[in-house]
């Protein structure tokens, strides 16, 4: 099934984790900073980008409040942020849902995150198996969903009991803020089929993606629904695919090979996630093995848990590469790249003609309409294009 003729949807990412320009080294790094994000949102608001997505997790600032922070300097961005099942109750959750929709004037997407690190769900008082986790999850929304479109909720389940929850204020957008949600095991899909609206991949093989999309649609299709698709990569985009491939290069050229392989001894310790295993398996921490598909590099993952691959390329290529995923029927793309505020203006200044979306939002005119090429940025302003040029 192919969405090519429509532009996709492009969100952006911010790196509440901290940010850099060399993976494995501290040096430009750049630490954990409520203003660079302010300053991430407002760029990726007035590029053109529909929405970002806030990670969760131990080492980041908590998704809901660094949303409702960056929703009051922002207009139109969306904001795709964490629920977590059994780090709250979901009561909680939908209170706490429906006041940032509602403070955001309707601009809330929700992120489902049931997996990850098994040690880091310890740690939050998660001790589930696996699988458990998903019939967990299960029963969590099905409390928070009819808490979030109906005020109400009663159950008596194995794992989640609400006897005559409410929630009095409903959200802006109706039913309810969009479910998105990424996983990768047999339980995530089945757990997927029955209550997500767009279903996320993390940036593998597009076969490999075709073959989940189709397990993803069957499962859908079991409960009576239809699900869409995005996927979250990391972009390396360049005037040439030359520059792109050297860029991807200096990227890691102080990652140490010791690094490397501390790195990947915690992702094998501490995560079950089959979704990490399985971008683990795309380069097994070789440096030699990274492009696992034309243009897709895996060097991000020998050091970052989740998503690991980048496109890499001219805009011309990326955009050939994204059309592959988009005639498998992605049509939302969760993007990044290193470091993310200058990235985002490469992405949107290189790619976004490419793929056809929009400019910048509310650009001013900065002529009456005369071609001028940049002057340098002196007093003198910009040079009209001479005759003939």
């Amino acid at each position: 099934m192919s969405t090519s003729a429509k532009p996709l949807d492009f969100l952006w990412f911010i790196p509440s984790s901290g940010d850099g320009s060399y993976l494995g080294s501290d040096d430009l790094s750049r630490p954990v900073d409520p203003g660079y994000f302010r300053e991430i949102a407002q760029a990726v608001d007035r590029l053109g980008y529909s929405g970002v997505l806030i990670p969760t997790g131990a080492a980041c600032e908590e998704s809901f409040i660094l949303a409702a922070n960056l929703a009051a300097v922002t207009e139109k961005l969306k904001f795709l942020v964490a629920i977590r099942p059994g780090t709250a109750s979901p009561a909680y959750y939908a209170r706490l849902a429906s006041t940032l929709d509602r403070v955001s004037n309707g601009r809330l997407l929700l992120n489902i995150v049931v997996g990850g690190s098994a040690q880091e769900l310890a740690g939050d008082g998660i001790f589930l198996a696996h699988d458990e986790r998903y019939d967990h999850a299960d029963e969590f929304f099905q409390v928070f969903n009819s808490l979030i479109t109906t005020g109400k909720a009663d159950l008596d389940g194995k794992h989640i009991k609400a006897h005559g929850a409410r929630l009095v204020l409903p959200p802006v957008q109706e039913p309810s803020p969009p479910l998105y949600f990424g996983g990768s095991s047999d339980a995530a899909i089945d757990f997927s089929g029955g209550i997500i609206d767009k279903y996320l991949t993390w940036g593998e093989p597009p076969a490999q993606v075709a073959e989940k999309i189709a397990k993803v649609r069957e499962a859908a299709a079991a409960h009576g629904r239809t699900v869409t698709f995005g996927i979250r990569l990391h972009f390396i985009v360049r005037e040439t695919d030359e520059e792109a491939w050297e860029a991807a290069d200096r990227l890691i050229s102080k990652l140490s090979d010791e690094t490397i392989a501390a790195a990947q001894a915690v992702f094998a310790k501490q995560s079950d996630s089959v979704g990490q295993a399985r971008m683990v398996a795309l380069h097994g921490g070789r440096r030699d093995r990274l492009e696992v598909s034309p243009n897709l590099w895996a060097g991000i993952g020998l050091v970052r848990s989740g998503a690991g691959t980048a496109l890499v390329g001219s805009p011309t290529t990326v955009a050939a590469r994204l059309k592959e995923y988009q005639d498998l029927g992605i049509d939302t793309v969760i993007a990044s790249g290193y470091p993310h505020l200058e990235e985002a203006y490469r992405v949107q200044e290189l790619l976004f003609p490419v793929l056809g979306i929009d400019g910048p939002r509310n650009e001013i005119r900065s002529s009456f309409g005369e071609r001028q090429v940049f002057g340098g940025g002196g007093h003198g302003g910009n040079v009209r294009l001479a005759s003939g040029s």
